[in-house]
């Protein structure tokens, strides 16, 4: 078995272990929760602080980065909106629930891991430029989406309500902080004392293990009817997207590494952010759960799959 092989299955392992340990009971669903507010909170802003403090970015290319993989997500958004709506006959809010579940890759459950056990921390400073850029980016789309599908009274939309929630949201975010931390501190060119470092390193160490979190959350959500949609936007989600990011970053000539990287963070299955949005807009509850939970056992295969294209494609 190759090495990168193995480092799917055992990324892919520890989701399978989560969901087994919520299935039998051995961790109850508020251990799962618990585990994740650590990484979320705690583990993942230490990671991206500790990044932004000690990577050098030179060689990386953000612009030419950003745009290949947000044209690929626009362009998967739209087809999953198109697919609820059209084909399956649902409604403008739950078009909002399928498009954003065909787009917003796992970046920090799945993707962390993932992406630091196959590339290494090379690997890891250019997933960071994306996850700098990926949340605050898909968050405001979904309240813009939110606020033009969400109500569902024809009230007019708000463009101050709109940047008002967004940037509530964005600047409480744990990753935001930790990742504007780590620039901030960067910029005073202060070295961090020799105990802060090692606190910092031994937190943020604990990030990649945490997977298993997504295992317990399919386990909570599960499937619950709507199979054939999330079938079809998890189709769009494990080779659209993934495909799409491959062209863009092959036509714009991006650093092996850095197209490597891009096309397997398009490639990761959705998180539970679908579900949350979904919550937030009450509808598709059940599609987000069950695309999320389809996508996700599928990726075992898909992103070996993927993988296996970019080494032969970018060496």
């Amino acid at each position: 078995m190759s090495p990168l092989t193995e480092t799917v299955l055992f990324v892919y392992s520890l989701v399978a272990l989560g969901y087994i340990a919520g299935w039998t009971g051995y961790l109850r669903p508020a251990s799962g929760e618990g585990i994740s507010e650590f990484a979320v909170n705690v583990a993942m802003p230490l990671l991206l602080f500790q990044t932004m403090v000690k990577s050098d970015f030179h060689g990386v290319a953000p612009w030419p980065l950003w745009g290949a993989y947000f044209a690929a997500v626009a362009i998967t958004w739209a087809a999953g909106h198109l697919v609820t709506t059209r084909a399956f006959g649902r409604d403008s809010r739950a078009g909002v629930v399928g498009g954003v579940s065909s787009a917003f890759s796992n970046v920090v459950l799945l993707g962390v891991p993932f992406i630091l056990g196959i590339f290494g921390a090379d690997g890891f400073e250019v997933l960071s430029l994306l996850v700098s850029v990926h949340l605050p980016t898909m968050l405001m789309a979904s309240i813009v989406l939110f606020e033009v599908f969400g109500r569902g009274s024809g009230e007019p939309v708000h463009p101050l309500r709109v940047v008002r929630s967004f940037l509530r949201r964005l600047f409480m975010n744990p990753l935001i902080i930790g990742i504007l931390a780590g620039l901030a501190w960067r910029i005073t060119g202060a070295p961090l004392p020799d105990v802060a470092m090692r606190l910092v390193d031994a937190l943020a160490a604990t990030a990649a293990p945490v997977a298993l979190t997504m295992g317990l959350s399919l386990r909570r959500f599960g499937i619950s009817g709507n199979v054939r949609p999330a079938l079809v936007l998890s189709a769009l989600k494990l080779f659209l997207m993934p495909a799409l990011v491959l062209v863009f970053v092959w036509l714009l000539g991006l650093p092996p590494l850095t197209a490597k990287v891009a096309v397997m963070v398009a490639a990761m299955p959705s998180g539970v952010n679908s579900y949350l949005i979904a919550v937030q807009f009450n509808t598709g509850q059940a599609l987000a759960s069950n695309q999320m939970t389809i996508a996700t056992a599928c990726a075992v295969l898909t992103t070996t799959f993927w993988l296996t294209v970019v080494v032969h494609v970018f060496g």
